[in-house]
């Protein structure tokens, strides 16, 4: 468990209605984020440190291991009213419906959406001094693709089956800390790698090889988008990575903090402007969270907090139809 011990929200900067009420002063804001290896876990701790160091208030932010995000949509039915979670929207979505490993249950329907966080990008990385400039000239070469059911291995395959090559496709079964060096030494035509961009592993790759990253045409990505609804395209902008000089659609994994609708408004209100107000800083720290803009609203597959809505309108932030 790790605690973020520092007061959060300061009542004069960020409730409009003046004074924080008596009876949520002093308030832990508990955050279940995955595993604390998990880069889930390590995003919480990194906006929860963010928001404290800046912000000076009533609440503190504890934020704790879980399981991972099934767990965490699951304990939204039993969790304190001060409860915040990250996780996919695809997990939402099972939830909701009812599916494995979700039983039916109305409560989830009230799960409500603060804003996003970085996703996990799949990145097809390959030599920009090769031949393969697509992921159609994968045919008849080896590639990397992670290991077997981890995100990028998952989205790898979808992707090369709606290309129909994927049998043309030499997976080889190489471990990810091994991808980098085998590509350098020409081994392999590429590696499929799965992580907020940029990765330390594609940047120390990027200063002494020169490489690329793969785009997903737009009429297989509308495809793979329909079959699974997961995943979203995600935009790589160019300069991400030394020598990458366009930029790059990719596939994704979104995800998002999310509360319930026993959160006060004003709780959640505070959350979403403390998060909005400190974005910059957590980027110049740690640039994975460039991710997290307000394009990302469009992905979180749920309805945005009241609070957070409330928040959005005020600083004149878009809201995708989909998520108000």
């Amino acid at each position: 468990m790790t605690k973020v011990l520092a007061i959060l929200f300061s009542a004069a900067l960020l409730f409009t209605a003046g004074e924080v009420p008596a009876k949520e002063q002093t308030k832990s804001i508990v955050i279940r984020a995955g595993k604390t290896d998990s880069p889930n876990h390590a995003l919480a701790v990194q906006f929860a440190e963010a928001v404290a160091v800046a912000l000076n208030g009533a609440y503190t932010l504890d934020v704790q291991e879980s399981q991972g995000s099934i767990e965490n949509v699951r304990d939204t039915l039993k969790a304190p009213r001060d409860y915040l979670f990250t996780t996919g929207p695809n997990v939402i979505a099972a939830a909701r419906r009812g599916v494995k490993p979700f039983e039916p249950n109305t409560h989830y329907k009230r799960i409500r959406a603060l804003f996003p966080i970085p996703a996990q990008t799949v990145q097809w990385v390959v030599r920009k001094d090769g031949d393969v400039k697509s992921l159609a000239d994968l045919a008849g070469k080896s590639f990397i693709s992670g290991a077997k059911g981890n995100i990028a291995e998952r989205v790898t395959t979808e992707a090369l089956e709606t290309l129909g090559i994927l049998h043309e496709v030499q997976i080889m079964d190489i471990s990810a800390g091994a991808a980098a060096q085998a590509l350098k030494a020409k081994q392999v035509a590429g590696f499929a790698i799965a992580g907020p961009y940029p990765l330390k592993e594609i940047i120390d790759l990027a200063a002494t090889t020169p490489i690329g990253l793969l785009s997903m045409p737009q009429a297989q990505l509308h495809r793979v988008l329909r079959a699974d609804d997961s995943i979203a395209a995600e935009p790589v902008p160019k300069s991400t990575y030394p020598g990458l000089d366009a930029d790059v659609t990719a596939l994704a994994l979104p995800a998002g903090v999310y509360t319930t609708t026993r959160m006060s408004e004003d709780v959640a209100y505070a959350i979403t402007k403390a998060f909005w107000t400190q974005r910059d800083a957590i980027v110049k720290k740690y640039p994975p969270w460039q991710a997290a803009n307000a394009a990302a609203l469009a992905t979180l597959g749920a309805e945005l907090h009241p609070g957070a809505l409330r928040y959005y309108k005020e600083a004149l932030i878009p809201v995708p139809r989909r998520v108000r």
